[in-house]
């Protein structure tokens, strides 16, 4: 096992009418602004019961941050925050929110002049507006860690963040809230849980059996429980096991003393900057062709996969295919493609996706090997 440091800040408030809580989190003199999204919370009753526990609170709304939330969103919002003297902000939706809202908090107070490039340049964050969360869709895990992603429409770029001053203080997780998600975005959900587990266990072996366990009875998890959140959005045991799974998935245990991958991730963003494709569903247009693409050097870990995630038996050869092929198999259960081509995606985005990480001059991968060309070589496999 590989040396390491954990530590997490965010209380995790979780069940059924948690949101209550929230006049015991925030502090009474807070001003706060409340972050969400397309109006979904309108219609589930979030919004009422967020509103009902800040009934004594200063408090104003900002709505409209996007699945995919982009810079110029966002720095409307860091505007009125900063003109109305907001201290104190409190997202209310999925990740995509949450990682919008983390980005402000570091914004507000940003004193260079281009808060771009807090994202761009990695600029140093010196502080940040706390904030706290309400969980409405389980996916991205981003109520429990201090990273984000954040799109910018203009330059069609999507580039991440982190520090640890935009950890929430705290996240309420209400299984209920998420009885009224649609069925696509209940799938991304599970699709992009499944593989940030997948980023930090598929790749080699370092004796962490604790690390490599939990990975693997996240995966169990979201394969069981998420096929009975999709038949029956309102099962309570269901959802709860979803929404807890994908905070398992991406609060920082399964990548103690482990490497990591993050490969599908970065060819996926660019997917989703270039189409404005659905995060989740990029993840699955690239995975499994990674796996076929690294076979070998991830052979120990897709063998041990096969065997105690899928319980499938054979020689390593024939594991290695099968696990593979499990992999696209859940996603196309969950009703997401695995092929780019689907998405109208063709050579010339390949090559664009290309020229920018030559531009970066940059490998990745839990061996650094893979280049700009792999990727291309990646990317090609999905397309047939």
């Amino acid at each position: 096992m590989n040396n390491f440091q954990y530590h997490n800040p965010v209380r995790i408030i979780f069940g059924k009418g948690q949101i209550a809580q929230l006049p015991k989190q925030i502090p009474a003199s807070a001003k706060i602004m409340m972050t969400y999204g397309g109006g979904s919370i309108l219609k589930n009753g979030v919004y009422d019961q967020v509103k009902s526990a800040l009934k004594e609170y200063d408090f104003l709304e900002f709505g409209g941050i996007e699945p995919n939330p982009t810079y110029e969103t966002l720095m409307k919002a860091v505007e009125i925050a900063r003109k109305e003297g907001v201290n104190f902000l409190l997202s209310v939706g999925g990740g995509s929110v949450l990682d919008g809202t983390k980005f402000i908090a570091a914004a507000i107070p940003f004193e260079a002049e281009d808060p771009w490039h807090i994202l761009s340049q990695r600029a140093k964050i010196k502080k940040a507006i706390p904030l706290g969360a309400v969980l409405t869709l389980p996916a991205t895990g981003s109520e429990m860690n201090y990273y984000a992603v954040i799109s910018r429409s203009e330059t069609q770029e999507k580039k991440g963040m982190g520090n640890p001053l935009v950890y929430p203080q705290f996240s309420i997780l209400d299984p209920e809230t998420t009885f009224s998600l649609p069925a696509r975005q209940i799938a991304n959900g599970i699709a992009d849980a499944f593989t940030h587990v997948m980023e930090q266990y598929m790749t080699y072996h370092v004796g962490a059996e604790i690390q490599d366990r939990m990975a693997e009875a996240v995966l169990l998890t979201l394969i069981q429980e998420g096929p009975k959140m999709m038949d029956n959005p309102t099962d309570y045991d269901a959802a709860a096991n979803v929404m807890w799974a994908a905070t398992m998935a991406l609060n920082g245990l399964l990548a103690a003393g482990v490497p990591t991958d993050w490969a599908t991730h970065q060819i996926g963003h660019e997917l989703t900057a270039l189409h404005g494709i659905d995060h989740a569903r990029t993840l699955a247009v690239v995975l499994p062709h990674l796996l076929a693409f690294k076979k070998e050097t991830k052979r120990e870990k897709l063998v041990r996969y096969a065997k105690n995630v899928w319980q499938l038996s054979g020689s390593e050869e024939e594991l290695t295919e099968k696990a593979i092929q499990k992999t696209a198999d859940f996603y196309a259960s969950l009703g997401i493609p695995t092929k780019a081509s689907e998405y109208n995606i063709g050579k010339d985005t390949v090559e664009k996706v290309v020229a920018r990480f030559v531009d970066r001059g940059m490998n990745f991968g839990e061996h650094a090997d893979i280049t700009p060309e792999a990727v291309g070589q990646i990317l090609a496999l999905s397309l047939a």
